[in-house]
């Protein structure tokens, strides 16, 4: 039974509905410390932690916690290392309370708050939510886009990702992440304008059809992608590793890091591409709690 067959279609758009909500007050919390003081400091990775994260991150768990009691969390600042190794519940949520949080910490409006249920190996509910540009993004069988109005969602529209165009391709590309693997994997595609663009807001701008490509041969965590590749795929378009297949949810025995993907608007766009092989997994710090009212 694949992970989208444990719930009907109905649940799952009423669960990611729910996300959308818990998503887009989390984010009123982060547009209160946005342009304005963060305390923040590094984790042991090199990456920021700010305390907008950290205060995002608590609403987020204790509105999951109440929500869907029961069902395991696994966030990016509350997670320690310890529990790492442990193989996740069959459903469990993967929580990123601010993705680009260097750009966030710069001023930039390019942030979002990412939230997917996870059922097997894959994501089958999730919201994505970009505060700093009033959109929200949520999916359960089918995705729609709608405003942030007031720190919550307004009436949603269907949203789908689009073929290639003829006169060749948007990717999106990061202002602060960049290597040759990337680039020569994009020199292999029709490619006619780069935007650079952070956050997993990218995977949002190809599910509705602005962008066509995104890759990422750099190392990322599952709580960064899991929302937007549900939100693309659900939109018509997939997340690829090499060889093909789609990312694998709840890998604990990596540590939750994701190998090289691209996300597409066009399928069609994978048979073009050549993703590197994934290189050796490192440690990070998480902690696995589960969510309890």
């Amino acid at each position: 039974m694949t992970g989208a067959a444990m719930f009907s279609g109905p649940e799952r758009e009423r669960i990611a509905a729910v996300l959308a909500e818990i998503a887009c007050a989390a984010g009123e919390v982060l547009r209160r410390y946005h342009r304005g003081p963060c305390p923040h400091a590094l984790k042991p990775d090199g990456s920021p932690s700010s305390a907008a994260d950290v205060e995002a991150e608590a609403l987020i768990v204790a509105a999951l916690a109440a929500r869907f009691p029961g069902i395991a969390v696994v966030a990016e600042e509350s997670t320690p290392a310890s529990e790492l190794a442990v193989r996740p519940s069959q459903n469990f949520f993967l929580v990123d309370p601010l993705d680009g949080t260097r750009d966030f910490l710069a001023g930039t409006p390019d942030y979002s708050v990412n939230i997917a249920l996870v059922a097997g190996e894959r994501p089958v509910a999730a919201a994505l939510v970009a505060p700093g540009l009033g959109r929200a993004w949520w999916a359960g069988a089918a995705t729609v886009e709608g405003p942030v109005i007031d720190g919550r969602p307004g009436a949603g529209s269907p949203v789908q990702a689009r073929p290639a165009p003829r006169s060749g391709l948007v990717a999106l590309g990061s202002r602060r992440h960049g290597d040759p693997e990337t680039a020569t994997c994009l020199a292999a595609l029709p490619v006619s304008e780069t935007r650079q663009t952070g956050s997993a807001l990218k995977f949002g701008l190809i599910a509705a059809g602005e962008a066509d490509v995104y890759v990422r041969c750099g190392p990322t965590m599952e709580w960064d992608t899991a929302a937007g590749d549900h939100i693309l795929a659900a939109a018509g378009g997939c997340v690829v590793v090499p060889g093909g297949g789609p990312i694998r949810y709840g890998c604990y025995r990596e540590g939750y890091r994701n190998g090289p993907f691209a996300a597409l608007g066009d399928p069609d766009l994978a048979t073009g591409l050549a993703l590197p092989a994934p290189g050796p997994a490192r440690p990070v710090r998480t902690r696995l709690t589960a969510a309890h009212p």
